[in-house]
């Protein structure tokens, strides 16, 4: 089995055995706790230029079908495991992980303390991260290649602060995914119409509207406010996605003429980063981020207690207590809470507006893989909505 090695930005080094295609790969090296769901994992398109490491030991097992994909590719940088399944075995499995892997030419490695690695990265915070293993770890002469340099390799690669990503990941054309009866069969006459902008969308989450009888649109992430309002939408979402959104300034812009004309707003993970700075509140990066599907997070209007599926790096800094008036344009956008916290480390989970039909949460409640703890937030939007044209 060929050779590996795993390269962190600060100098530590873990050697194992390639995992996936031969080669090189760079990217901001992150841990996910989730037990299951690595399909949906590798083919989430928020996971963009990032190296996922994987806490569960075991990885492979069901091996990948043709069902679970939220996207149409796998979208990770890289991918690290400790322990690979030496078959798959699913009545759902069409190939192996390790084939997809190869054919999709995911640079991966296997084989090493995965345990350390997440401590290390639980202590130090995430960074870049280079895999080399074939040619990759060979020098012209057919030496290996130095640790010096395979590190000088690493701190090449840009980082994720500041990194505009959605335009990479979104669609490139737009699309409808229609409305659905309770049968499952397509309704002719929806009981709303979303535009959904996609920021790096996985499947699942239009169907979940289109299961509520919601016709969405989704749209590239370059759409204007235009194209939104082309749709005729009763409402608007705000997908996840990938990148700094510090840096997503035409995201901003698009939904502040969204907020602007009061039409219903939702917004997840990406989506609740993007409201928040509508809205004129700060974001930052978090040390290590939350990613798996087995974060606690409180309702703060009912006092439940969700477990949840996320995946983000940055974090909405808002006030946590009472209520705030949005920062923007001297407040013109009213009173907003904190609606969702996470009880691991108090970080932001949702954001409500009182004085306008608009809210999000940080984590996804389309939740695949995962829980569906969160599933009526989209029962809400539809509530929003309906609440908002019976009104007009």
């Amino acid at each position: 089995m060929t050779t590996a090695v795993l390269v962190l930005e600060d100098g530590r080094t873990f050697t194992g055995r390639r995992y996936g295609a031969e080669g090189s790969t760079l990217g901001e090296i992150v841990f996910n706790t989730g037990m299951t769901g690595y399909q949906e994992t590798l083919t989430d398109p928020s996971y963009h230029r990032q190296i996922v490491v994987m806490t569960a030991p075991h990885v492979g097992n069901t091996g990948v079908n043709d069902d679970d994909q939220e996207s149409t590719r796998i979208w990770v940088a890289g991918y690290v495991v400790r322990d690979p399944a030496r078959r798959a075995s699913n009545w759902r499995s069409v190939r192996t992980l390790d084939d997809d892997l190869e054919a999709q030419e995911i640079v991966g490695i296997s084989d090493i303390d995965t345990r350390a690695l997440t401590r290390h990265l639980r202590e130090r915070g995430v960074m870049r991260a280079g895999i080399f293993s074939g040619g990759a770890l060979e020098s012209a002469d057919g030496e290996r290649r130095p640790e010096h340099e395979l590190l000088a390799e690493v701190r090449s690669a840009p980082a994720m602060a500041g990194a505009d990503l959605a335009g990479e990941v979104s669609t490139d054309v737009a699309y409808v995914v229609e409305a659905l009866g309770p049968d499952g069969s397509p309704l002719e006459t929806p009981v709303a119409t979303v535009a959904a902008v996609d920021l790096g969308i996985k499947a699942m989450t239009p169907q979940r509207l289109a299961e509520r009888g919601v016709r969405v649109h989704v749209l590239p992430s370059s759409a204007t406010f235009a194209d939104v309002e082309a749709t005729s939408p009763d409402g608007v979402f705000f997908s996840n996605g990938p990148g700094d959104p510090g840096a997503a300034t035409h995201e901003v812009e698009l939904l502040r003429e969204v907020l602007d004309r009061r039409i219903p707003f939702f917004g997840i993970c990406y989506g609740n980063q993007i409201l928040g700075r509508a809205l004129g509140y700060g974001t930052y990066k978090l040390g290590y981020g939350h990613r798996g599907v087995n974060q606690p997070v409180m309702d703060r209007s009912t006092g439940k207690v969700e477990i949840t599926a996320h995946n983000h790096g940055f974090a909405v800094d808002a006030p946590l207590d009472g209520e705030s008036v949005a920062p923007h344009d001297g407040g013109r956008y009213g009173r907003v809470v904190v609606s969702h916290v996470d009880l691991n480390d108090d970080v932001v989970e949702g954001l409500q507006a009182l004085d306008l039909p608009a809210f999000s949460v940080q984590y996804h409640p389309e939740a695949a893989a995962g829980p569906h703890d969160a599933a009526y937030l989209f029962d809400r939007f539809v509530e929003l909505m309906t609440t908002q044209k019976g009104a007009a």
